[in-house]
């Protein structure tokens, strides 16, 4: 019987078997804390006499609070940086970005690897194709000191995207009419495997903008197969395989508080829009960034034409 690709990460990385709904101990090789919860990961440590496992495999990221703007935050902070002297572990300061995308771009985080974070968005791994999963600082305590933590295999869900969308859809409108298919909890409990011709066309940051919302759908992971990765076996048994129709696909939005609540760009075109932030894990990238001056400058031209043009 065949794996899927989480199973087969399980596997690599542990002794027992990856059999769906065991728990097994994996192996983590990269163990992360945030200045959210860094924190309380070192007073887990010191109270309870626990080393690190291995320095070299550990890290701190600062980026919940980069300017550490009140009391609690600077003063966590310092205790991170602290320890960190101490024992020798890289921290990513307050300078240096989104502590999960870091990983990636520092080349820490290598498809079919393990990665575990305070970040609940350290799921956006599956991009890579490596298996990455927030937790609580307990857990993050535990494999600081130990290397390992446990996971319960979870069954996997195979999404094939059948077509392309029209020429104006991001990955952020794919990801947000998955989420109109799955709804908020259509993936709670399991894993993913996303295929499709348009998979296969996606650039890492474009992966990386769907795999992130799999937290939005209550998802463990959404994995996209890497070349250099693990792939699962053509024979591999899933939970079910879900088609969904992505054909012409136009810009998609969320209404607020609901990021299921999809529906097309065009049917709100006559709501004012007085403010927006662009960033974020899913996205806050620099071809995000790149698109949003884009945008921003043709807008800008149209205007100043406007209101130029009767004087020229």
């Amino acid at each position: 019987m065949g794996k899927t690709i989480i199973q087969k990460i399980f596997e690599n990385h542990s002794k027992e078997s990856a059999i769906v709904g065991d728990i097994i101990n994996i192996n983590i090789d990269v163990r992360a804390a945030r200045d959210f919860a860094g924190a309380n990961v070192v007073k887990n440590l010191e109270e309870n006499h626990l080393s690190i496992d291995d320095p070299s495999k550990t890290f701190f990221t600062f980026d919940c609070n980069p300017g550490g703007c009140d009391q609690k935050y600077a003063a966590n902070q310092h205790i991170c940086r602290l320890y960190a002297r101490k024992h020798r572990i890289k921290i990513f300061d307050i300078n240096s970005g989104i502590g999960t995308h870091l990983v990636v771009d520092e080349g820490i985080a290598k498809p079919g690897g393990t990665i575990i974070s305070t970040d609940s968005h350290a799921n956006i791994l599956g991009a890579l194709g490596a298996f990455g999963q927030g937790m609580g600082d307990k857990d993050i305590t535990h494999a600081w000191a130990h290397g390992i933590i446990w996971f319960k295999v979870p069954p996997t869900i195979k999404i094939v995207l059948k077509g392309t969308p029209s020429s104006l859809a991001t990955p952020k409108d794919i990801v947000l009419r998955i989420l109109l298919e799955m709804g908020a909890n259509g993936l709670l409990g399991y894993a993913a495997e996303i295929y499709g011709e348009y998979v296969d066309s996606l650039s890492l940051d474009g992966r990386i903008t769907i795999a992130s919302m799999a937290t939005e759908m209550g998802g463990i992971i959404i994995f996209f197969p890497s070349e250099s990765g693990v792939r699962a076996d053509f024979d591999a048994v899933y939970e079910k395989t879900i088609e969904i129709n992505i054909v012409g696909l136009k810009p998609m939005i969320s209404r607020p508080g609901h990021p299921e609540d999809v529906t097309r760009v065009e049917e709100l075109k006559d709501i004012r829009v007085d403010s927006g932030f662009i960033g974020s894990c899913t996205n806050g990238r620099m071809e995000d960034m790149r698109l949003v001056a884009e945008i921003l400058k043709e807008n800008l031209e149209t205007m100043f034409k406007r209101r130029f043009n009767k004087y020229i």
